[in-house]
């Protein structure tokens, strides 16, 4: 009996149940009863419902996958971690491969390496390195999976320290189109390797990461909070306090809202170096304002990298606009606080990601992250919890995105929604794409792995 169409291919009882059979995990279809909490993802916005969702348990769970969405011309999705704001871990009528099982993280501490699968979050990273004084850079939300960050590039509070999450990987482990387990490293294949550090889930399935792991354990953070009034005299001053900033410290700025309603500027540091030395470099911007809350505090890194959590739960509706900003002018600046006047949702923000110091030091064609000479990233960041009020939360991201387009240039991949495939070249400028596109040709060349921000193959 047919379960699922999709684009005139049926996905037949027998096929999930052929494929259920070939799995240690479980092929969830609709109607079971753990389906819909296993389609749901952290944007409320995404609704989809694919024919199956396979929730593997192994590396075989994953190739048996593949193989039958391959072989049956499936539209495939990969889930990781879930936290991607475009929803691309789920289709509609097709097949999920779900990694959510796969979770483990072991640590070597005396190579300080740490080994990972590809279901896991950085929570699940940051507790296990962090029994061993270690860690690596990891995003800034504590939920979002490790394998969607760092496939994508993976800014965090360490980049700037140690450069980005891609930056430190070692190895992967990737099932590719064939059903083959490959490892990719700047050894053994290493195009691959290459393409998967910035290039996205485009190649395949990472079923594990190898990471480099650095000592880190207490580092100086928290939140200094100043009177929306004073947003533009406060980013000035941050435009002239990152140039003689040292790379021990990362500093995100947002334009947002208070918990109790109030419009407020403010700056989120990461200081990973002695709490000594940490107080001398943050004094004068502790003492700029002087600020409504000054909330930084020596803290260990874990609790730094859980802080924002609460600010960005799983399930509510979320719209993301991003862009690269090479110099913070007095243009850049004044556009963003006027549209932060204009914000539609006390949960919506705009969000200056500090770039520079190791991010800027890797060479230009080591990864497939090419935006390292920027001295931000803007997120556009529009989150509220009502479906009905959609229209008029996106117009106000979509608005503030049009306002900045003449000062920015790029995007970020990870933050890139359904946009167009010219957003897409724009994350990577034609070189890159196009070796990416190299790559695709030869490990994905029916572009089977296309539930992404999609290097098209020229096949």
């Amino acid at each position: 009996m047919a379960r699922s169409i999709w684009k005139g291919l049926t996905v037949s009882t027998t096929m999930l149940t052929d494929l259920d059979r070939s799995m240690r995990g479980t092929v969830l279809q609709p109607g079971d009863v753990d389906y819909d909490q296993a389609r749901a993802v952290w944007n409320g916005m995404i609704d989809r419902r694919p024919a199956a969702i396979a929730r593997c348990t192994s590396v075989a769970d994953v190739v048996a996958a593949v193989q039958v969405a391959r072989d049956h011309g499936l539209l495939l999705a990969v889930r990781g971690g879930g936290h991607n704001a475009a929803g691309n871990a789920m289709c509609d009528d097709g097949l999920v491969i779900d990694l959510s099982a796969m979770r483990s993280v072991t640590v070597d501490p005396n190579m300080r390496t740490a080994r990972v699968q590809g279901g896991a979050t950085w929570a699940d990273f940051d507790r296990a390195t962090a029994e061993h004084g270690l860690a690596t850079t990891g995003g800034a939300i504590s939920t979002t999976g490790v394998a969607g960050l760092t496939l994508g590039g993976g800014l965090g509070w360490l980049m700037r320290s140690y450069g980005m999450a891609c930056d430190n990987l070692r190895s992967v482990e990737i099932v590719t189109a064939d059903g083959a387990v490959r490892r990719a490293s700047q050894t053994e294949q290493p195009d691959l390797f290459w393409a998967v550090r910035g290039g996205g889930g485009n190649f395949g399935v990472v079923t594990e990461f190898e990471f480099q792991l650095h000592p880190v354990e207490t580092v100086l953070g928290g939140m200094l909070v100043h009177p929306a009034e004073r947003a533009t005299e406060a980013l000035r001053f941050l435009r002239t306090f990152n140039e003689t900033a040292p790379d021990e410290l990362t500093i995100f700025t947002g334009l947002m809202t208070s918990p109790d309603g109030m419009p407020i500027v403010a700056f989120i540091v990461c200081y990973n170096g002695t709490v000594e030395e940490g107080e001398r470099v943050l004094a004068p911007l502790r003492a700029f304002g002087p600020p409504l809350a000054d909330l930084i505090q020596p803290m260990p890194y874990v609790a730094l990298q859980s802080m924002l959590d609460a600010g960005f739960p799983h399930g509510q509706q979320v719209y993301w606009r991003s862009d690269f900003v090479t110099q913070l002018t007095d243009e850049v600046i004044d556009t963003l606080v006027e549209q932060h006047r204009s914000i539609t949702s006390p949960q919506s923000a705009l969000l200056l990601e500090q770039l520079g110091g190791a991010v800027r030091r890797v060479g230009p064609e080591e990864t497939a992250f090419v935006h390292r000479q920027a001295d931000f990233n803007l997120a556009i960041i529009g989150v509220w919890t009502d479906p009905s009020e959609n229209d008029r939360h996106i117009a106000w991201a979509r608005g503030v995105h049009a306002a900045v387009t003449p000062f920015v240039h790029g995007t970020y991949v990870n933050y890139l929604g359904e946009e167009g495939q010219d957003r897409v070249r724009a994350a990577y400028g034609d070189a890159v794409y196009d070796r990416l596109v190299a790559v695709k040709n030869r490990y994905d060349p029916t572009n089977l792995f296309r539930m992404n921000q999609n290097i098209r193959p020229t096949g």
